[in-house]
Order: structure tokens, then C-alpha cells, then sequence
């Protein structure tokens, strides 16, 4: 008998996992299910940005596969495209040692001396500019779509449709749906993004201690050169990189509002939003604080150490987990989704 496996969840990871799963288990009967249509959660609002950085090893791991993973999955589907841009780290020279630990080749990243006619902000006085190298972006709406789009042609998909509850059997999984159908599985991949601690799985997932946090990035309308390259300031989690495709600047920082649903969270970047936003950004280029005006608002699922988790759940072990990303959910997703794939073997 075929060996039926459900996804739950068709974000970035979601997808990536079903799609690990019918690789490796090509004889596994797969289904994945999204409350919503694929790619419309956390997925959507991603600024899709990677950068060769970890925290760890094991995260130094995933970032250095995603490269490969997407460089790969780009040379076979055509219509996903990767976006290259030059990055460079704006980092204090006390923190220099620590953010060349964090990158994947080591601390490789050259200093550039003097101001190229590429960058777009100045930097502080005493403070090192690093060039990251090999980093890029990507709409990840477009490509859960693409992803799902593709898997249909070997595995089932249910849009558009919850998951009420997970019960564990004494040799599988009950799933119940709110179309009234009741789906039994052998074995269930959770991979909610921020909606982990949803009531329909809450009994396998609090035990985790996953948070969601707000998560704000701003879209600033200025000039944009075709060699115009992206500013990293490490020691404040924030980001500038300039979008092309979409025709603005992307400035992502750290918001601090913690324990939001993403039911009740809706479209608006507040006034506390922007004054956060502005206050990191004052310390490296004031003079594009009055930009700094929309932009994108979501949440995230973080994990209490912010490295994602892959492990198994419930006395029977046949759940499997698979996020809390924390925030890097585009960038450490093959990586996750390789994990929970083998779990499965």
C-alpha cells in the first residue's frame, strides 16, 4: 500500500517540503493543503532576500544550500526568476570579527576603501564597509505559485480549504477539514508559517515555544541606477536593497511587536512602526528618513533559540514540524524542507 503523506501549510516551506517528499518517496501518495490559495500567507509579503550569513553552523548550512537550491531551481523552471544585486555590510568595528564568523565563506567579505559611484548611502565615520557578495532576490509569491503549479502533476492540492483538527490514530493521522471530509494520512508535515499555534494543531505545537512577531519592511521611491547596490547594517538586523523589477527600494528592519495573530493582523504600517523605522535608519542616512512611508506588513513564527526547527511531534512521531524560520523563511526553506523530507525516510 502506497504511503500517504499529508503537507499542511503551501508557503515557501510548505512547497518545498512536498516537493523533497515526492523526489525522495516517488511511490508516496502526497497531499498539501493551504487554508488559503499556495503562496498568499507570510510567503507573499517576503522580501525574498538572500545573503550568505548565518548565526550558526547549522544555519551557515541552510543559507549556503539555498544558493544552490535556487540557482538550481531557476536553470529548470524557466519563468522563476533570480534577481543578483551587490550588497554591501555597513558594520562598527567592535562587531566586524563577529559578522565575518557569521558569513559562509568564513569571512571572505573584502573591505572596500573608498566610496563607489555604485552606493546609494553614505556610511558612519570609523565604521568598515564589507562586500557580502552573492546575494539575491525573488518574488516568492510567484514562485510558491510556480511550485505548486508543478506539483500538481504528482501529488493532490486542496486550496482554499482549513485543516480544523489533527488527531493522532494508534497507526497514522485523522486530519479534519472544513469541507466536512475527513482525511486519514500515515504521516503529516506541519509547516503553518506564522499560524503555528492555530487551535487545529496547538496541543503538538506549544511545546515549542514558537512566538510571531510582526514583521514591517518600507518601500522607498527613489532613483534607482541600474548599478545601484544594497546596504547591510548587521548590528541592527536592517537591510537596504534596491528592487528593479518593482521599481522601489526595500528597507527592511526589526520590528519589536511581539505575539500577534496573523488572523488579526491586518494591512497598516502604524505611526509606532514608522518612528522604529526611522530611528534605526537616522544613525546611517538621514536623508532618506522622509521616504520612509509605505511598504508591506505581515508576521513570522520565531523559535525561542531563532533557528528554524525541523522535529518530530506527538507520542506517535508520525507529525512532523517543519518552520519557525524567524523571518529568513525564503532563505533557509530548502534547507528546512530538506530536513523534514528525510525525517520521512
Amino acid at each position: 500500500m502506497r504511503e500517504r503523506i499529508a503537507v499542511v501549510g503551501a508557503g515557501i516551506i510548505g512547497c518545498l517540503a512536498a516537493r523533497e517528499i515526492v523526489e525522495r518517496l516517488p511511490m508516496a501518495d502526497v497531499t498539501l493543503i493551504d487554508r488559503d490559495l499556495p503562496g498568499l500567507g507570510a510567503s507573499e509579503r517576503s522580501a525574498g532576500v538572500h545573503f550568505p550569513l548565518g548565526r550558526s553552523d547549522r544555519v551557515r548550512r541552510m543559507a549556503a544550500l539555498c544558493e544552490a537550491y535556487y540557482t538550481a531551481l531557476a536553470d529548470s523552471i524557466p519563468a522563476l526568476r533570480l534577481h543578483p544585486i551587490a550588497l554591501y555590510a555597513v558594520v562598527a568595528p567592535q562587531f566586524e570579527a563577529v559578522f565575518r564568523e557569521r558569513l559562509i565563506d568564513g569571512g571572505g567579505a573584502s573591505r572596500v576603501h573608498q566610496p563607489n559611484n555604485r552606493s546609494f548611502l553614505p556610511w558612519p565615520q570609523g565604521f568598515a564597509l564589507l562586500d557580502v557578495g552573492r546575494c539575491h532576490y525573488t518574488d516568492v509569491g510567484v514562485l510558491v505559485r510556480l511550485l505548486s503549479r508543478l506539483l500538481r502533476d504528482r501529488a493532490t492540492v486542496i486550496d482554499g480549504v482549513n485543516v480544523e483538527s489533527v488527531a493522532e490514530r494508534s497507526e497514522g493521522v485523522t486530519l479534519t477539514l472544513s469541507t466536512g471530509e475527513r482525511l486519514e494520512v500515515d504521516r503529516v508535515v506541519l509547516a503553518p508559517g506564522p499560524w503555528v499555534n492555530a487551535a487545529s494543531w496547538r496541543e503538538f505545537t506549544e511545546p515549542l515555544n514558537v512566538r510571531i512577531k510582526k514583521v514591517v519592511s518600507f518601500h522607498l521611491d527613489r532613483s534607482m541606477p541600474a548599478e545601484a547596490v544594497g546596504m547591510m547594517f548587521p548590528q541592527e538586523d536592517a537591510f537596504i536593497v534596491p528592487m528593479q523589477d518593482r521599481g522601489h527600494w526595500l528597507y527592511s528592519y526589526t520590528n519589536t511587536e511581539w505575539d500577534v495573530t496573523p488572523d488579526d493582523l491586518h494591512c497598516g504600517i502604524s505611526d509606532a512602526n514608522r518612528r522604529e523605522a526611522v530611528d534605526v535608519l537616522r544613525g546611517y542616512a538621514a536623508d532618506e528618513v522622509p521616504q520612509v512611508r509605505a511598504g508591506r506588513v505581515f508576521c513570522d513564527a520565531y523559535s525561542p533559540s531563532r533557528e528554524p526547527i525541523v522535529t518530530e511531534l506527538g507520542h506517535s512521531k508520525n507529525i512532523i514540524f517543519a518552520g519557525a524560520a524567524s523571518g529568513s523563511g525564503y532563505r533557509l526553506a530548502p534547507g528546512i524542507a530538506v530536513a523534514a523530507a528525510r525525517l520521512l525516510h
